[in-house]
């Protein structure tokens, strides 16, 4: 116990020494150097750093202000661009063609316009056939591509003539023609371009009988005595009787920002087009008429021209010019100005009644 004590006793002072009084803290804590402030405390700043933060505000400003010149430039430059090319419309392709004897003159004038492809073409060819002459002229406004149209150009006049009932039953001769060279096109293409077609406008000259036959929404308009006469009739979707000839077929029409076969082509008939071929038909509606003194002239166009420029506005203007080469050109630059955004072709055929006969010479080709 007693040791127990001694040692309890020891221990009691060092614990003591070990913890300082209050006051002793507080005077050694009174004694100690002022501790500085921080400088973010103080506000202090490095005396540069405003200056490059300006200069990063002012450089970061001149870059907005060049990026919105350049766009402005730009934009400028496509307006004047667009302006220029509004105001100064040239034809891809224009010209005339007259007839050895001098019964018609014609004038096309094909552009591309807006479009960003040239998908139309056209065709004025002359023949024989059993001493009658024979005058083609067609348009051809393709779609998907040039394949389908380019190769109405190469092929559908000509087996036309090597039909053996051209002259004896020229209407039937073109409606099997037209059906022919469509079967021929799909078994060459095969299923490369199924969705390639396109459209046919045509007129047929033997002497002066006239046949006109149409494949889509290219159009065929004759002046007579001054008045506008179409000879066809746009083979539209949701046109009554195309529109039941494709649903009789099991096809559907249905808006889609227009009227369409199965909601894809916005016409109902058409060359090529092997996805709808079974709805998109290439029968030809035919007309066929004596050519008479009352009969100024024949327009055959794509609906580039059509979309924009009514029937009686196309032969007002055309009466306006001087030749039918001058007429086609006005054509097409007045549908460019009206804001056609497709492809533009168009042919004139004047028909010169004193030299007109049956059975008239040879004439040469242009195409």
């Amino acid at each position: 116990m007693a040791c127990n004590r001694g040692v309890k006793e020891q221990e009691g002072p060092s614990a003591a020494s070990a913890a300082p009084a209050p006051a002793a803290v507080a005077r050694a804590r009174a004694a100690r150097p002022p501790r500085p402030r921080s400088r973010k405390g103080l506000g202090v700043r490095h005396l540069l750093k405003p200056c490059r933060f300006l200069a990063a505000v002012q450089r970061a400003n001149a870059r907005v202000r060049e990026a919105g010149e350049a766009t402005l430039v730009a934009a400028l430059a496509a307006a004047q661009k667009e302006s220029e090319r509004e105001n100064e419309v040239v034809a891809d392709v224009c010209g005339g063609w007259k007839s050895e004897d001098g019964s018609l003159n014609c004038g096309y004038s094909s552009i591309r316009g807006r479009r960003v492809n040239m998908e139309d073409f056209y065709d004025i060819k002359s023949s024989r056939v059993d001493d009658k002459q024979i005058n083609f002229f067609g348009v051809f406004d393709g779609h998907g591509g040039t394949h389908a149209a380019g190769y109405l150009k190469q092929h559908l006049f000509e087996n036309l003539l090597k039909h053996p009932a051209f002259i004896g039953d020229t209407k039937s001769a073109m409606s099997q023609s037209y059906k022919k060279t469509d079967a021929d096109f799909l078994d060459t293409e095969g299923n490369i371009h199924v969705g390639v077609g396109s459209t046919a406008s045509t007129a047929v000259l033997i002497g002066n009988h006239l046949y006109v036959a149409n494949v889509g929404d290219s159009r065929a308009v004759l002046s007579k005595a001054g008045k506008a006469i179409a000879l066809s009739d746009d083979h539209k979707p949701n046109r009554s009787d195309e529109q039941k000839r494709i649903e009789d077929a099991g096809g559907v029409v249905v808006w889609s920002g227009t009227w369409r076969v199965g909601g894809i082509l916005a016409m109902s008939r058409a060359f090529g087009n092997r996805l709808l071929k079974q709805f998109v038909v290439a029968d030809p509606e035919i007309q066929d008429l004596e050519i008479d003194g009352d009969m100024e002239f024949l327009i055959l166009a794509s609906d580039g021209l059509w979309d924009v420029v009514p029937n009686e506005h196309a032969v007002a203007f055309v009466k306006d010019e001087d030749s039918p080469e001058a007429a086609a050109r006005k054509l097409t630059e007045i549908a460019f100005r009206r804001g056609s955004t497709d492809n533009i072709t168009c042919i004139v055929v004047e028909f010169c009644h004193d030299k007109m006969v049956d059975g008239s010479p040879p004439s040469t080709n242009k195409s």
